[in-house]
């Protein structure tokens, strides 16, 4: 049976699960367009991994939900044994309350394209069942919804790791951590691009990681035109330290890509009252991890330094963000070829370094992992005119480039899959991931009066 199942070149294979997605055309842009109607934020997509539970029902996937809250696990299983691909969707949206489409109670929409991350997903899910591909590969298929890839409402995300539901706020890096990417040997997924600049098929070799800050300046309430001398003001201090954090920036070396953006969320409470509690919130982003944790001590040094200006008091604390990604070369290289086979060599394009950041990254810390970007839509990502344009293009077309990625990782005896593993390099092994993230977790609080700090230690 083996030998006559192998008869079917990959090219083959490849032809007929382009032509059951292309049957099933319809469907997976039904799936697309049902999720962008339904948009949920991170840790709480309840009805889109429903959604998706429903259609591995339908197909007689075996699956597991309720994954690190809401992500959903379905794997395809081959006879002959082999490496395991994943083939990843990402379930949340966007706070964008302005867009068309958005949550009229929760001000989520879909305005990034995660919703044509899952009809890909499922697209090829789909397209490997109805074409029977599996039993002429090796190993496995595992398809997963993941949750919690948008790093937004993080003091509900804080909420829940106080309840002991989650200890890290990121979907796939509380996935690792419960262990759901222990029997996963690479992983890849297909984002949705907007960008008028780019090719139909783009892939960057990398992007930002970030760790992400909460600070509280506390200063001394009095009434800020009789006795502003008897007050501590806290808004000062704030305005000192993005001062001190704004000239560290020519130390910053162009290569590291830092990006460094507070906001203030709370500058007071009343105009003639000194301000005695100011809130800050930053990213301290960089494309790798030894860039991050240096701008990170100079964010830190000039947060004290605002503090001491005034003699006030700064609490920072500290939380794990995304790590760098690090796209696999191998990987890249048989999307760049399906790529050309499905656009034309003139609709692929190849770059470099990108600022922004995903937990993607976390995931290529450990295995060969990528991240593409392929078209389909219009209008700037994250904004209210983001709008998936093409359905094709950002439906149809992700979901026929990972199921033949996945055939040209496990035809035969899934030699290429293998080698991909055995010739990658991961950064951290699981256990090394896991406790660099822990000692992430801390909360200091510095006294400018006194000029002495507490550090405390919230790792998991």
């Amino acid at each position: 049976m083996r030998n006559r199942v192998k008869m079917k070149t990959a090219e083959k294979l490849k032809q007929e699960v382009c032509r059951a997605i292309d049957i099933e055309r319809e469907k997976i842009i039904d799936i697309g367009e049902t999720i962008r109607k339904v948009p949920e934020l991170g840790f709480k997509e309840y009805r889109t991994a429903g959604l998706v539970s429903d259609i591995m029902e339908e197909y007689s996937v075996p699956h597991q939900t309720e994954l690190a809250v809401t992500g959903v696990k379905g794997k395809l299983a081959s006879t002959n044994p082999g490496p395991a691909v994943a083939l990843l969707g990402e379930l949340d949206s966007v706070l964008v309350a302005s867009h068309p489409d958005a949550d009229q109670e929760t001000g989520a929409a879909h305005a990034c394209g995660h919703n044509a991350q899952i009809a890909g997903m499922l697209g090829a899910m789909i397209g490997l069942i109805e074409s029977n591909t599996i039993e002429n590969l090796a190993g496995s298929v595992v398809f997963f919804a993941v949750p919690a890839e948008e790093y937004v409402e993080v003091e509900y995300r804080m909420d829940l790791v106080d309840q002991g539901k989650i200890k890290l706020p990121g979907g796939k890096p509380e996935l690792i951590r419960l262990g759901h990417f222990d029997d996963i040997d690479m992983a890849m997924m297909v984002h949705t691009h907007s960008n008028p600049g780019f090719k139909k098929a783009i892939v960057c070799s990398s992007s930002n990681g970030f760790i992400t800050k909460f600070i509280c300046f506390e200063g001394k309430v009095a009434h800020a035109g009789v006795a502003p001398e008897k007050g501590i003001n806290a808004l000062n201090a704030a305005n000192l330290a993005i001062l001190a954090i704004n000239s560290q920036r020519e130390t910053f070396r162009d290569d590291d890509s830092i990006r460094i953006h507070p906001i203030i969320t709370k500058g007071g409470d009343l105009v003639n009252v000194v301000p005695e509690e100011v809130r800050m919130e930053t990213y301290v982003r960089g494309k790798s991890i030894d860039a991050i944790l240096d701008a990170d001590m100079k964010l830190d040094r000039s947060l004290r330094a605002g503090a001491m200006a005034v003699g006030g008091d700064v609490v920072i604390k500290t939380l794990p963000g995304y790590f760098p990604l690090s796209n696999n070369s191998g990987l890249i290289s048989i999307f760049k070829e399906n790529c050309i086979s499905l656009f034309g060599e003139d609709d692929y394009q190849q770059a470099g370094h990108r600022a922004g950041s995903t937990d993607m990254g976390d995931v290529s810390q450990i295995m060969p992992a990528l991240h593409p970007f392929v078209g389909g839509a219009k209008g700037e990502a994250h904004s209210d005119e983001f709008t998936i344009s093409n359905p094709d293009l950002a439906y149809v077309a992700p979901a026929k480039l990972l199921a033949m990625s996945v055939i040209d990782l496990l035809y035969g005896r899934a030699e290429t899959a293998a080698a991909i593993v055995e010739n990658h390099k991961p950064r951290f092994t699981k256990k090394e991931y896991l406790d660099f993230q822990s000692k992430l977790y801390k909360t200091e609080t510095y006294r400018g009066s006194t000029n002495c700090s507490e550090t405390i230690s919230n790792s998991f």
